[in-house]
């Protein structure tokens, strides 16, 4: 899926991102991050949930994610919580990017904000269609069913 399973520390995720969207093809991107932005990530305040990727020129921004204000960091020092952030990839993996988001109208979806080994916050984000109603609605009905398969198994198994 990425291309490290090193061990990751999760710090936040998009469940709704599977559900809403068909995921195809999979980045993991660094982050510029400001001084108070890392340390409220060391908290584990995060959520990207609501947010996506725009090309904005020749590059991705992580556009309305939240990270919270760091508390012992003060007024001036701070930093604002919904605001741009730019995502670092390498230059095929944004033109490939916004190739197909300006081409296929696909979206770019964050998946997951996490440590890497070494310490750094990578975002994993997925190149996405999105779904109709009645996708959802099978993948609903698949879900449940797949549920009630294994419960049967473990009763009657």
């Amino acid at each position: 899926m990425t291309k490290t399973d090193a061990p990751r520390k999760l710090i936040a995720e998009n469940r709704r991102a599977r559900f809403d969207y068909f995921l195809e093809t999979f980045f993991e991107a660094g982050l510029a991050l400001t001084g108070s932005e890392v340390k409220s990530l060391r908290n584990g305040r995060a959520n990207i949930a609501e947010s996506y990727a725009a090309v904005e020129g020749d590059e991705i921004m992580l556009v309305n994610a939240d990270i919270p204000p760091y508390a012992q960091a003060g007024p001036h020092f701070n930093h604002e919580p919904r605001r741009h952030r730019k995502l670092l990839l390498k230059r095929k993996e944004i033109d490939k990017l916004i190739g197909a988001v300006q081409r296929d109208g696909r979206t770019i979806i964050p998946i997951k904000l996490f440590w890497n080994d070494r310490g750094l916050a990578k975002l994993e984000v997925a190149l996405a269609k999105g779904k109709k109603e009645h996708d959802k609605r099978e993948a609903t009905a698949e879900r449940d069913w797949q549920r009630a398969k294994a419960r049967l198994m473990k009763d009657h198994g």
